[in-house]
């Protein structure tokens, strides 16, 4: 009667599921890990080890988190749970920025028709939208997988919060760096607040590039005189994209040393750059002109004067360095209201001329505008050309299509207005700032220029917002003298009552109230009114590294990182920098981690009006978080992101590739107890020395990555050791010796012995980035000596442990590549049909030269195992096909023997065993033991 031999063969069985099942599973882990407490515990694990202290940059609360958010979160979650497992305690704080615009606008929307509104129930509306949604995000970035202190972030809103900013605020002004005063600043009329550079994107916009001439009315260096052109018949053109801040023009800027030229057009004489009068003729349509006389330097034409061309006002000529011959007439049309750099150049060199600003907080011109008062600034421009152009003033026109500052919020464009604001000069510690810089560890490396840059760029931070929901600027105006009062025992007041009550009480008590009794002022005034701004939500976030990390005691000053976006540059990363470098004199972190934005998978944004989103909750519907997970690790996140449905689905199946490894080594550690069936060292063989070899090699790589956050470089290693290293190589090989051999035999059990340390090691290296399914893996892994519950509790493995000498690691290079070529063979012969798997073939190695010594070194068996096929002989010959190894041929052909019903292999010595006549010798000899 036949013999079913399949009972005999020690086939994997493991309860590790072959299918992932992630978005049933994770919700179950998560609860796991919220009811054991799993951060806490941590923590506590980690207790008396160096701190590491990534300081979260606070994402505005205010809605869903996108894949943006997403790719954040799980970067800094990865650093976290990577250094908790290498000898750090590692605290998460997640932090929430709670106050600005977006929330204010939206509760204003929630108050529509109710009527007066006093600032006090905005701002309770406002704290309870914000917070609302910090429980809705908090709950987002978990089911990523994330792990912190979510029972109690730091919000930018609570008081203890609230009171260190103001006493950041107050050391800055005592420093003289704080000071209030008029300049052209960033303005939303939309919003009708100031608003910061960091606050500012740019945009297309559609606008008319317009010529204007200005008669002169005054030539006190007699000019025209010495060139006999009558003042009446000479004109200053200007050119200018924004026709609505005419009203505001109180001067022309020239560059001192230009050539300025008189360009004769008809009976009129046209003042311009000599360098830009071609250019300007083809832009104004004018083919007949002449250039009379000699140039003549700007500074020559200083101080002459021009008619306003629709306004009672008279023009000064004025000279300024910052006048480029790039574009336009080299005449800049100049109005110290509307523009940063017209409003230095008047204020520094030239105090007799007027800074007009005849336009309001809601972007509406005034009665300082003439005829145009009441206009929209974007409707006066077609209103205004149409005058000048029927006054006669109108050189020319061209409609064009540039790149235009737009408020990041509201999407609408902003414009310049002189307005009087709260400032940070940040020229007065400029040096002290590059110096910070040169101390910060950059990753990537471009950040230590950017940085640079943009502080170079940048003289003064406005401070100020015309708003209401934010932390108030802390000053009193006395009402005698006028003069504003930062003081420390203002500061003081102000702080003790925000610690106690939230910044709430600045609308609740009036100005005495807070103030220290009998505080005077030096006039010797006594009554004070309070500061009607609040402050930059940038100076909130700013503020963090004093507010968090010197307030809670699991934290530490300064951050060891940082890490947001890029666009933090001119954000969070700089405000922070800002802020502690003048009140501690040196950067509030050692190292700044920067990653690019989110597009598709073509490289375009993502918006939903494209049909092009991919939003987290999507991918972990249909995949589950750790699949988001792969995602960000498997991607050079330091440049933008791509996120696809194709993406997501072909990382799914690297995950499966990752996770069946797993599973396969689970499954033959069946019975495996490593307490007792671990097999010493000297036991193993080479094969396996080979695979421990290679996981000490993906070790360091490993540890590499996550030290540098290459977390890119752990993926591709991780992915090539499972795929390449195990499944296709080592896993394939020792199925023989795992299925065949008895089960406790010596041989077998150095496979497994190997497999369980690799697994062991392989669960830990990717526990940071597949959170979930290392703990997965973890809780199948067979008990051993000092195994915690929690994968993340473990030590991360370190190089070393199992490294090979370099003859050793050339000796098996030189195998695998000779087993390539032989496979190669082993292919073309499976296509013509001369066998069908591998193990009927008989494999002949034809060896020249040193070649044959090295392999008639290898026993017999080890190569058939090796090669998985059923003989393997070696001639000294230049015959067989030729591949990759020098001085080899392989030549394959249909092996001679017959196939052992259990092990498959065809041999001469089938049916040596009267009891077993289907077998082999060696499964005969395995059956009778």
């Amino acid at each position: 009667m036949a013999q079913d031999y399949n009972k005999t063969i020690n086939l994997p069985s493991t309860k590790f599921d072959m299918r992932a099942g992630l978005p049933k599973k994770e919700p179950e882990m998560l609860r796991d890990w919220q009811e054991n407490h799993l951060y806490e515990e941590l923590m506590k694990h980690n207790e008396g080890k160096p701190k590491y202290v990534l300081h979260d940059g606070p994402p505005y609360a205010n809605g869903n988190i996108h894949m943006g958010t997403a790719l954040n979160k799980i970067i800094k979650d990865i650093i976290v749970r990577y250094k908790n497992m290498t000898g750090f305690q590692a605290p998460y704080v997640p932090g929430y920025d709670t106050h600005g615009l977006p929330i204010e606008l939206k509760a204003m929307k929630q108050l529509v028709g109710k009527g007066e509104i006093s600032k006090l129930e905005l701002r309770k509306v406002c704290h309870e939208f914000a917070t609302e949604h910090i429980d809705i995000m908090g709950e987002q970035f978990q089911r990523l997988g994330v792990i912190g202190d979510f029972k109690d972030p730091y919000l930018t809103l609570k008081p203890e919060f609230e009171a260190r900013q103001i006493e950041i605020f107050g050391e800055m002004a005592k420093k003289g760096y704080i000071y209030k005063g008029l300049k052209a600043v960033y303005w939303c009329p939309e919003d009708r607040t100031a608003l910061a550079e960091a606050e500012i994107e740019y945009g297309e916009d559609e606008c008319d590039s317009i010529y204007v001439r200005f008669n002169v009315t005054d030539d006190p260096n007699g000019i025209l005189a010495k060139r006999g052109i009558p003042m009446e018949k000479a004109w200053f053109v200007i050119w200018t994209t924004t026709t609505w801040t005419l009203p505001a023009n109180v001067a022309i800027c020239l560059n001192p040393d230009y050539d300025y030229v008189f360009v004769k057009v008809g009976e009129d004489y046209l003042v311009m750059a000599e360098a830009l009068v071609e250019s300007t003729m083809q832009a104004c349509k004018i083919d007949s002109y002449e250039i009379v006389g000699e140039p003549v330097r700007g500074s020559e034409l200083e101080l002459m004067q021009v008619q306003h061309p629709f306004l009672d006002r008279k023009s000064l000529v004025i000279n300024g360095d910052h006048v480029t011959l790039e574009s336009g007439t080299g005449c800049v049309h100049t109005a110290p209201g509307h523009g940063v750099e017209d409003f230095e150049v008047c204020t520094r060199n030239y105090p007799q001329i007027p800074v007009v600003v005849p336009v309001d907080d809601g972007g509406y011109l005034t009665a300082e505008a003439g005829p145009f008062s009441g206009l929209k600034v974007w409707d006066a421009n077609k209103v205004i050309l149409k005058h000048i152009q029927e006054s006669g003033h109108l050189l020319g026109v061209q409609h064009m299509s540039h790149q235009y500052p737009h408020c990041w919020r509201c999407h609408s464009p902003i414009i310049f207005r002189a307005t009087k604001q709260w400032f940070c000069s940040i020229d007065a510690f400029k040096e002290d700032v590059y110096k910070a810089i040169d101390q910060v560890q950059w990753f990537p490396g471009w950040g230590h220029d950017r940085m640079t840059g943009m502080v170079r760029d940048r003289s003064d931070w406005c401070i100020s917002r015309q708003r209401t929901w934010g932390v108030p600027i802390p000053a009193f105006y006395c009402k005698k003298c006028g003069k504003y009062h930062i003081t420390d025992e203002t500061i003081k007041a102000v702080s003790d009552l925000f610690r106690k009550e939230g910044s709430d009480a600045w609308y609740k008590y009036e100005a005495s109230e807070i103030l220290p009794a009998g505080y005077t002022c030096e006039c010797g005034g006594t009554e004070f009114e309070k500061d009607k701004d609040i402050m930059d939500v940038w100076f909130d976030s700013g503020s963090t590294h004093v507010a968090v990390l010197e307030e809670r005691p699991e934290l530490h000053w300064p951050a060891d990182l940082y890490m947001e976006g890029g666009d933090q540059f001119r954000g969070w990363f700089q405000s922070s920098l800002l802020t502690s470098v003048a009140t501690r004199g040196v950067a509030p972190y050692k190292n700044v981690l920067c990653h690019g934005w989110v597009v598709d998978g073509e490289g375009k944004q993502m918006h939903k009006s494209a049909g092009n989103g991919v939003e987290p909750s999507e991918i972990i519907k249909d995949y589950g978080a750790d699949i988001v997970r792969l995602w960000v690790a498997s991607s050079d996140y330091t440049v933008d992101v791509r996120i696809s449905k194709e993406i997501v689905k072909q990382l799914s199946e690297a995950y499966r590739k990752i996770r069946n490894t797993a599973r396969f080594i689970l499954g033959n550690l069946n019975g495996f107890d490593p307490r007792t069936d671990l097999v010493a060292d000297d036991q193993l063989t080479e094969l396996d020395r080979w695979a421990l070899d290679r996981l000490d090699q993906l070790n360091a790589v490993a540890r590499d990555g996550y030290d540098s956050f290459d977390f890119h470089k752990v993926y591709h290693a991780v992915y090539n050791f499972c795929v390449v290293d195990m499944s296709n190589f080592y896993l394939d090989v020792v199925k023989d010796r795992l299925y065949i051999s008895k089960v406790d035999a010596p041989a077998r059990r150095a496979a497994q012995t190997a497999m369980f340390r690799i697994l062991v090691d392989l669960t830990k290296i990717i526990a940071p980035i597949l959170t979930f399914t290392s703990q997965e893996i973890w809780s199948f892994v067979p008990d051993f000596e000092g195994k915690q519950k929690y994968v993340v509790f473990e030590d991360m493995p370190k190089p070393g442990v199992y490294a090979q000498s370099a003859e050793f690691r050339a000796k098996w290079d030189r195998l695998i590549a000779l087993r390539d070529d032989v496979k190669k063979v082993l292919e073309q012969a499976r296509a013509d049909k001369v066998i069908g798997a591998s193990l009927e073939a008989s494999v002949t190695l034809h060896c020249t030269g040193e070649l044959a010594e090295f392999v008639r070194s290898i026993p017999q068996n080890e190569l058939e195992d090796l090669l998985i096929v059923s003989q393997v002989k070696i001639c000294e010959d230049d015959a067989g096909t030729k591949g990759e190894v020098e001085g080899l041929g392989v030549s394959v052909e249909r092996v001679q023997g017959h196939k052992c019903e259990r092990c498959w292999k065809y041999t001469s010595d089938v049916g040596s065993h009267p009891e077993h006549p289907t077998l082999c010798a060696r499964c005969a000899s395995v059956l009778e033991d």
